[in-house]
């Protein structure tokens, strides 16, 4: 099969929420198929080891600890320029459609 089939490339085309004319729904048949089979490919592919695409690095690799800081909370608040109680005020942007 060369190609998929017109009713397979417009299922696609909904899925992905997109519109399509006649002339580049022939050519989505033809360049899906092609994929496809590109990918089928890759799927038949048995020499490798699937530990080396998890990560590039030993997995017995040892990480820092995780040291939480205890950081004041009027600490923090007497450097912003501006608050509410205990939360930093902020200017809101409104966007607007011009």
């Amino acid at each position: 099969m060369d190609k998929l089939t017109r009713e397979e490339v417009l299922h696609v085309l909904d899925l992905a929420r997109l519109n399509a004319t006649d002339e580049e729904i022939v050519k989505y048949q033809i360049e899906l198929k092609k994929m496809i089979m590109e990918i089928d490919k890759i799927k038949e592919l048995n020499d490798f080891d699937e530990d080396l695409l998890i990560a590039p690095w030993e997995s017995n690799t040892s990480l820092r600890e995780n040291d939480s800081l205890k950081i004041n909370d009027a600490d923090i608040l007497k450097n912003v320029p501006s608050k509410k109680g205990n939360f930093v005020s902020v200017e809101a942007e409104v966007l607007r459609d011009e």
